[in-house]
């Protein structure tokens, strides 16, 4: 829930996906990204990283950016650990650590050998946000590792999606808030859509708060990209 505190808003994003589809690496590759100050949010500490000598991460990731338009805007960014066994650590990051969830990004191993793996955690997420994602969180997709060879589209998870009523018809209010899906690449040298992603994650927080009061907007101009830019 967005937070304020000394005359600042703080708004709590997490990267949510299974092990291994490339969370920490995107974190990373937006710091590289934006901390030369040039695009329009920028990283005000380093990034917090606790994981194992593998390079999996144990707990979580955490870096805090600050939206250079509007400076009392703050974005408490994580990333959760993946590993199956370490479902009630997700759930202690996603609700608890500093607020509770204000917009999720779920981070797809667009590999094909890991479609059901990613259908499980997707699953995982729809439970752990009580179907609240769509309706009141923002709910952004990244289709991570789109470098590789034989990997999923996005008519794939579309498919999914409706099926988890996480997709509304064009008919449906709630439509034009259906989530983006990303075709991205993580690493640093072949990087592709990781700003851009998290910016509209971050527009979208800003919207649903703004004018939604904690809900999806239902004004067909508030979804207009040039409405609330950050």
């Amino acid at each position: 829930m967005v937070q304020y505190k000394d005359g600042n808003i703080y708004m709590k994003v997490v990267y949510y996906g299974m092990g291994g589809s490339g969370k920490t690496t995107i974190l990373k590759t937006l710091y590289q990204l934006t901390k030369d100050g040039k695009r329009e949010i920028v990283p005000v500490s380093e990034l917090q990283q606790i994981d194992r000598t593998s390079g999996a991460t144990l707990y979580f990731d955490r870096g805090i950016f600050q939206s250079k338009k509007e400076k009392k805007i703050y974005y408490r960014v994580y990333t959760v650990a993946g590993q199956k066994s370490f479902s009630q650590l997700r759930t202690k990051v996603f609700n608890n650590l500093d607020a509770e969830t204000d917009t999720v990004i779920f981070v797809v191993d667009s590999q094909t050998k890991f479609f059901e793996d990613n259908i499980e955690f997707l699953l995982e997420l729809k439970n752990l946000t009580n179907d609240k994602l769509i309706k009141n969180i923002p709910f952004i997709i990244m289709l991570n590792k789109q470098d590789l060879k034989e990997v999923i589209n996005d008519n794939d998870l579309i498919q999914i999606l409706k099926q988890e009523n996480l997709w509304y018809d064009p008919n449906h209010q709630l439509n034009r808030w259906n989530p983006l899906i990303y075709k991205t690449c993580a690493l640093i040298d072949q990087e592709k859509d990781i700003y851009r992603s998290f910016y509209e994650a971050a527009r979208r927080t800003g919207l649903y708060h703004i004018y939604g009061d904690g809900e999806a907007p239902i004004d067909k101009r508030f979804s207009d990209p040039s409405i609330l830019t950050m």
